[in-house]
């Protein structure tokens, strides 16, 4: 738009992931607001996009609109309006607005051998979802899970601004070694995660033991799979990764964090700034020389 001032246009909506219509509508808002905050930007405005059954009671309606509004005004911004169809299925989500300084946008590719990675949120929103759905999900554990899938990327994003990064992304549907994977393709490197340093939510990997993992894991199985290398640590005295793990790093997720990829020194310094702010963060591997993605167990 000028020197100092670049647009960002983003979308995503789906159908319902917990009971409650006033937490469908935040979370759907945080999730599709969540791309403005992986490109370093803040959010300016949204219109929403709703597909609604005809006899949803219009107190229904109104919650999941509550919800999504006040996520919204929660991040700065304000919906200015929307679309809303007939369907027999209920899907809520935003078409979003932001801004960012052309200096200073985040960007998938850009990542370099030598960085360290960086992630905000723990992963398991999506497969502790999926059990809730089969009633198998520890209250506790879902109420973790919404509480994270709520929860803003906004100040990460800010924080992030303070350093030199590389390349950033958020975690959503394409799982962690998914969108790891598009940032290694964009960046021309390999991204390295070490398993035991990946967070997890409580009662995550429960349910991947169980294999309640929803269709979209997969789909991205299929998908990424054959770019995907698991090895052991110690080739002669560990073993690779079990089948229920790694198909949990390829589970999808919902409002997921931000991958931060920068160098040792600003990665050392933006840790600082997030422990200050109380941003929680985790160091879950680096980049090096090569293509695709490794996960050492």
């Amino acid at each position: 738009m000028s020197d100092d001032q670049a647009l960002i246009f983003t979308t995503d909506f789906f159908t319902p992931i917990v009971d409650d219509p006033y937490t469908y509508g935040a979370v759907a808002a945080a999730n599709a607001m969540s791309d403005v905050y992986a490109m370093g930007g803040q959010v300016l405005l949204a219109l929403s996009i709703a597909a609604f059954p005809p006899n949803l009671p219009a107190e229904v309606l109104g919650e999941i609109l509550r919800g999504a509004g006040e996520k919204v005004a929660e991040a700065g911004g304000v919906i200015a309006g929307g679309h809303t169809i007939d369907d027999d299925e209920p899907k809520f989500g935003l078409a979003v607005v932001g801004t960012v300084h052309p200096d200073q946008i985040g960007r998938k590719g850009g990542a370099r051998p030598g960085d360290v990675l960086l992630l905000t949120k723990p992963l398991g929103t999506g497969i502790i979802t999926t059990a809730a759905k089969a009633d198998a999900a520890d209250p506790a554990h879902l109420a973790a899970a919404i509480d994270s899938m709520l929860a803003l990327n906004r100040r990460a994003a800010e924080l992030a601004q303070r350093v030199e990064v590389h390349a950033m992304t958020d975690v959503t549907g394409f799982a962690l070694l998914g969108h790891g994977y598009e940032m290694a393709t964009a960046s021309g490197a390999r991204l390295r995660f070490y398993f035991d340093r990946i967070p997890f939510l409580d009662g995550a990997k429960d349910y991947a033991e169980q294999s309640l993992f929803p269709g979209g894991a997969c789909n991205n199985q299929r998908t990424f799979e054959p770019d995907i290398t698991f090895r052991a640590h110690d080739e002669v005295l560990d073993e690779v990764l079990d089948e229920e793990m790694q198909m949990l790093l390829l589970t999808p997720e919902t409002s997921g964090g931000l991958l931060i990829a920068l160098a040792p020194a600003d990665a050392d310094h933006l840790q600082a700034l997030y422990h200050h702010a109380g941003q929680p963060v985790w160091r879950v591997g680096d980049v090096v020389e090569g293509e695709g993605i490794e996960v050492v167990s």
